[in-house]
């Protein structure tokens, strides 16, 4: 949040102290500290000219640029910042979407810490990085060092492929790689760490800078500076209120959670994510124990920490994500040759089916195996948290923030198995302590001009930023439009918060609503179609500049992003390639943002 320009200890006239506030509320920390350096300058300028004894050269600062979908590549990209930093070396931080792609042929020094999504996808915000840089306008970089920290899923056949590729194409360019490009697994920091140290003493090194640099104070606090609460140190939200909002008992238990936030301070807008540490079911637990005859009070060190096997499972490894490193170590343990047939590559089809639809207990009970309880806890992957797009305005339900959880709860021969994140949330009860943190979503922001309109595109529980976007809507009395595409497989059982929008359409908070139900039709309809009824309509918004959201699964966004691109050459003259552009165009500007899972 911006300090009003009435606040602000400036000579300025009201009119420009105010314009530089809204300048100021649309950029983040980086752009912060390059605006602050850029106005700097030009005081320099205007400064009357002292003689010097001579000019004092820095370095050209190192430039970090990171792509990031759920937060980690960014994490990782400022850890390094901060060591840099600490080392009073010249540095500068840009999300991929934000560097200027002119200036990487002048760079000197560039570190890309990016991840990869899925199967082989860059994340959103560094499409147009990946594209320029593997295109023909890409610049010779023969005075360019560099080093890549790829972040990935080792589960996937194109584990850390976008990195790969950013690092291969940064050498044939030109460009001298100062170290190995690191491919970093779920345990991120086990690779990000010695990484980070590494190029950090090469920086030392490269940039020797020849004086201390200028402190650039920032024109607004950032928001993490307000809260001691963080992913590292979660936060004990109580539960307010748990409901079920979906109906009949052979679909699916969706939960509208409600949970208190007062005294953490933490600050969040709609588009952010609320992080859950979660726990594992305690009868999983037991199962695995039984599965591989191991004592849970076994004491198991791993690193500098030391604690219980079971306390181990319960909060600090996966058991409910079945993943590569453990089905390779379970196929060599139990020696199962067909096992070890589906880690080869040529069956990597099979293998990710696999993956998706068993746990380690699975393979734990159908294949016996020689475990001892230290390999096993570091067979199993650490505990992540979960992200959940948070529901709510905080100018609606002040400090509170709300959820909309899908609980995964489902019978494979016989035995329950569960989501540890989602069956956590679903069986709390009110009172209940939760540790939780905030995951800003810089790149799924309302548009700050609350006259702008917006098109929200939602399946299931993707629906749920799109609740929080027209609460802020309506708390701002903005006068831009809001459209709400939302699919589910029945109206009667899944139409999530069914009252609340016929009420927003009543008020005129929601000015309009397309519904897909694909179960409750022949054939089956799905948001997509209704993108295509409603094309020369969507058309026509998008050209008055309206904002564009997608939100739910991936194979999804997929779906939609190919049918918005039909929508859209439907009206351009059938020109698709111009439709691709136009959508990346929407993108690079920021008027089309996904957030996908």
């Amino acid at each position: 949040m911006s300090l009003p320009a009435t606040t602000l200890p400036t000579p300025l006239q009201p009119d420009t102290a105010a314009a530089l506030a809204r300048l100021a509320d649309g950029m983040d920390g980086s752009a912060l500290l390059w605006a602050s350096g850029y106005l700097a300058g030009m005081a320099r300028a205007l400064a009357p000219a002292v003689p010097i004894a001579a000019p004092v050269v820095a370095a050209q600062p190192a430039t970090i640029v990171y792509g990031s979908q759920t937060g980690n590549a960014k994490r990782a990209a400022e850890a390094l910042l901060a060591k840099l930093q600490a080392a009073n070396l010249p540095v500068r931080l840009l999300r991929a979407d934000a560097y200027p792609l002119r200036e990487l042929a002048d760079e000197t020094l560039l570190y890309v810490v990016v991840s990869t999504q899925g199967d082989g996808d860059p994340p959103d915000d560094a499409r147009g990085f990946l594209e320029f840089v593997e295109g023909r306008r890409a610049p010779a970089l023969k005075k360019l060092k560099f080093a890549v920290l790829a972040l990935g899923d080792s589960s996937y056949p194109q584990f850390c492929a976008i990195g790969r590729r950013i690092d291969q194409r940064l050498q044939a360019l030109g460009g001298e790689r100062i170290a190995e490009c690191a491919d970093a697994d779920l345990d991120i920091e086990t690779v990000s760490t010695p990484w980070t140290e590494t190029v950090a003493r090469i920086a030392a090194d490269v940039l020797k800078p020849a004086a201390p640099l200028a402190t650039v104070t920032p024109l607004r606090p950032l928001a993490a500076a307000v809260t001691p609460y963080s992913r590292a140190k979660p936060f004990a939200a109580s539960v307010l209120a748990n409901q079920r909002i979906t109906f009949g008992a052979g679909g699916k238990d969706v939960r509208h959670l409600e949970l208190a936030l007062d005294g953490a301070g933490l600050a969040y807008e709609p588009g952010d994510a609320l992080g859950l540490w979660p726990r594992n079911p305690e009868p999983l637990v037991d199962a695995v124990l039984q599965a591989t005859a191991l004592d849970g009070d076994t004491a198991v060190r791993i690193g500098e920490e030391e604690r219980s096997l079971r306390a181990w499972l319960l909060d600090k490894r996966e058991l409910t994500r079945l993943a590569r490193p453990f089905v390779a170590a379970q196929a060599e343990r139990s020696g199962d040759a067909d096992l070890q047939r589906l880690l080869a590559p040529e069956h990597a089809g099979n293998f990710q089916r696999l993956l998706a639809t068993l746990q380690p207990i699975d393979l734990l009970q159908q294949q016996r195996a020689d475990w001892d309880a230290e390999s096993l806890v570091a067979a199993l992957r650490p505990l992540q948290p979960r992200l959940y797009s948070i529901a709510s305005s905080r100018k609606v339900v002040g400090d509170e923030a709300h959820l909309t959880v899908a609980h995964v709860e489902y019978d494979l021969d016989g035995q329950t198995r569960w989501g540890a994140a989602s069956h956590q949330l679903a069986t709390r009860a009110e009172g209940d302590a939760l540790p939780v943190y905030i995951e800003a979503n810089e790149r799924f922001r309302l548009p700050a001009d609350s006259s702008r309109d917006i098109i929200m595109i939602g399946a299931g529980t993707g629906v749920a930023p799109f609740r929080g976007f027209v609460q802020e809507r309506a708390a701002l009395g903005g006068s831009g439009r809001n459209w709400l595409f939302f699919g589910a497989p029945h109206q009667r059982s899944d139409f999530l918060y069914q009252l609340e929008w016929q009420r927003a359409l009543k008020d005129g908070q929601l000015d309009r609503i397309d519904l897909a139900f694909s179960r409750d039709s022949a054939p089956k309809t799905y948001v997509q179609q209704r993108i295509g009824e409603q094309a020369r309509t969507l058309y026509d918004w998008l050209q008055g500049g309206a904002h564009l959201y997608v939100c739910g699964a991936t194979a999804m966004g997929k779906d939609v992003h190919a049918a918005l691109i039909d929508a859209l050459s439907a009206h351009n003259g059938g020109d698709r390639d111009a439709a691709n552009e136009y959508l990346d165009t929407l993108a690079r500007d920021g008027r089309y943002a996904r957030d996908l899972y």
